[in-house]
């Protein structure tokens, strides 16, 4: 089966259930030398006129470098089926591995200059609009400070622009 393209105003989805129950995968670079890694915060909606995400990405992720040095990323939403490839990249660092994304039973899928994961029932390929570190003074709840971040290890946070996005046909 292939990928088609829909406009990101005719997903049906809950957001809250693909993000924080059924995890997501953020992947970056280009069908030479790309990462992924497994992500369960996240936001979907509308920022600056513009469909957007909101994800979050800690210093010492690998996937942050690619991240961070491109242009755009993806989302890539899969099935129950692949809970275990999940975990897999979530756990293990593409530092450490020739090739974590095919060790954890997928392959990359070039689309827009960019790679998402084949087995994906959606993609989302994103644009980076804005970045900013979270700050420890700017909790309003000290008991998130407390409790997410005891190593001081404060995510960045990316707001990405959805400029395309293809579900599995």
């Amino acid at each position: 089966m292939s990928f088609q393209e829909v406009k990101a105003e005719e997903l049906v989805m809950n957001p809250f259930t693909k993000i924080g129950k059924e995890w997501l995968l953020i992947t970056a670079g280009n069908e030479q030398k790309c990462n992924t890694m497994t992500a369960s915060w996240g936001a979907m909606g509308v920022m600056w006129g513009k469909n957007a995400v909101t994800v979050y990405i800690r210093p010492q992720r690998y996937t942050k470098e690619f991240v961070d040095r491109e242009d755009t990323f993806t989302i890539s939403v899969l099935g129950e089926q692949y809970r275990k490839a999940l975990g897999f990249c979530g756990k293990v660092t593409g530092r450490d591995t020739a090739d974590k994304i095919r060790e954890a039973g997928l392959n990359p899928y070039a689309v827009e200059g960019t790679v998402g994961i084949a087995e994906a029932d959606m993609i989302l390929v994103c644009r980076k609009m804005y970045h900013d570190t979270i700050k420890p003074e700017c909790f309003d709840d000290g008991a998130n400070d407390e409790k997410w971040y005891p190593e001081k290890d404060y995510h960045t946070m990316y707001i990405a622009e959805v400029v395309k996005v293809l579900v599995r046909g």
